[in-house]
Parts: structure tokens; sequence; C-alpha cells
């Protein structure tokens, strides 16, 4: 996602728009075994440096982590 300042604000609900942000920072340097195995902790770190991401580190939860996570698999098999 390109850092427009017309672009609407991420929140930890967009786990598509989160996930495809996600690969187009890393490409395919995350294959989907490589995307599983992420850390939370840094997968957390990831998403909040994220351009026009709104949500903050005290909303997130285990649970839109998974959700991301995901769905980052699946934006990364589409683009195979």
């Amino acid at each position: 996602m390109t850092d427009d300042k017309f672009a609407l604000p991420i929140h930890w609900n967009d786990h598509e728009d989160i996930a495809m942000s996600l690969y187009e920072k890393f490409g395919d340097d995350f294959n989907e075994s490589k995307i599983y195995r992420i850390r939370f902790t840094d997968l957390l770190e990831w998403v909040l440096q994220l351009p026009n991401f709104a949500g903050t580190r005290e909303q997130s939860t285990e649970g839109h982590l998974e959700q991301i996570q995901s769905a980052w698999v699946y934006e990364w098999r589409d683009n195979q």
C-alpha cells in the first residue's frame, strides 16, 4: 500500500487489507510455511508500522494476528 494521504485508515478488523500490505512490503521473502512460523511479536510490530494503519498495540488480539497470518498466506498463494 502506498503512503497516500487520501487512503482510508486500516484497522485491526481489516485483515485482508493488512495482509495485502504485508505482501506488498515483503513480497516473496515469506512463503506459506515461513508466514505461519512468524512470531506474533514480530507480526504485531510489522502491522503497527504499516502506512495508514490506525490501530493500537492495545487493540491487538491473538485472534486478529491469526486472521492476518491466514489472510497473508492466501494473498501469497494468489500471487504464485
